[in-house]
């Protein structure tokens, strides 16, 4: 287990030691983090996943005739919406004030990547915000094609969410010479 904390830079130890569970007391209680001290700074993260689809799905996607309606605006908008209230759906999770959401989507052969970015000025991240976007994006790809990925016994045997990662974080002191 590595001794980083969610908002240590990548790569850089610290001196806390790796089992210093930061959600729960000293009686092993689950807490929410105290970050009343931290000062307030710019943060930014990104994140990105992927939903394989058949070639087909794909084609319907991109010729927007897909029965549902447009596809990628949906997602977006559920992407949008899940960033916004990721501190409603994961414990712990401080709500934070969100400044920005990008969402860009790429259209391959046999998937679709999002990749959400978030910006928030403040005394916590916004890895989970980024993430939950991006996994919320992608299920709402998921349930707009269902139809046309489903298998004649009811399954889908080719439609996967995987490669879902923080790719970036940034964390930018307020007040200095930008």
């Amino acid at each position: 287990m590595s001794d980083e904390r969610a908002d240590d830079p990548p790569g850089e130890p610290t001196d806390r030691p790796a089992d210093d569970l930061t959600h729960t007391d000293a009686s092993g209680e689950v807490r929410m983090v105290d970050v009343g001290d931290k000062p307030d700074t710019s943060r930014r993260a990104v994140a990105r996943g992927e939903i394989r689809l058949t070639p087909s799905t794909i084609a319907a996607v991109e010729a927007d005739e897909v029965g549902k309606g447009d596809v990628l605006a949906t997602a977006r908008v559920g992407a949008v919406q899940a960033v916004k209230h990721t501190w409603e759906a994961i414990p712990m999770c401080h709500q934070i004030p969100i400044t920005n959401v990008d969402t860009d989507f790429a259209v391959c052969d046999d998937r679709i990547e999002l990749t959400v970015a978030v910006e928030t000025t403040g005394k916590t991240g916004c890895e989970m915000e980024a993430l939950e976007g991006v996994t919320t994006g992608l299920n709402v790809v998921w349930d707009m094609v269902k139809a046309a990925e489903k298998d004649d016994d009811g399954g889908y045997p080719d439609t996967r969410i995987s490669g879902v990662e923080v790719v970036a974080k940034e964390k930018r002191a307020l007040g200095g010479d930008d």
